[in-house]
């Protein structure tokens, strides 16, 4: 039962870091994106966009770390199959929560933020430590 738990959050925060990814690196100098980054106009959007494409695709690397991961983990033939899925949601959804916490560090506007993009990785790991 754990582990179908632990799955489901690292699921959703896979899902999350791609739907992350879509809004930097696809979508960022769309008005209702740059905005919802704190970007204060256009010009600064179009500025920083190399930045935020390079990041989104950190966010997506994440997201298909976790799915590999996921896989290995419940269609691996054997208890090294397994453990190596485990070794890798532990490791994708561990760089989320860490990439949260630098976020909570840059100051206290990205708490929210990283609240969001930490919580379900953060909830994922725990539970796969004991799935």
């Amino acid at each position: 039962m754990i582990a179908i738990l632990a799955t489901v959050f690292a699921a959703l925060a896979a899902l999350l870091h791609v739907y992350i990814f879509v809004m930097e690196s696809l979508q960022w100098t769309q008005p209702r994106i740059w905005k919802r980054f704190g970007v204060r106009d256009q010009a600064a959007a179009e500025t920083t966009r190399p930045m935020a494409y390079n990041q989104g695709f950190y966010n997506l690397f994440l997201a298909i770390g976790t799915g590999i991961g996921l896989a290995l983990f419940w269609t691996g033939a054997d208890a090294a199959g397994e453990a190596a899925g485990r070794a890798l949601v532990l490791f994708s959804l561990g760089s989320m929560v860490a990439a949260a916490l630098v976020l909570v560090t840059s100051g206290k506007g990205y708490a929210r933020a990283a609240a969001t993009q930490g919580t379900l990785p953060l909830i994922g790991f725990v539970l796969f430590l004991f799935a």
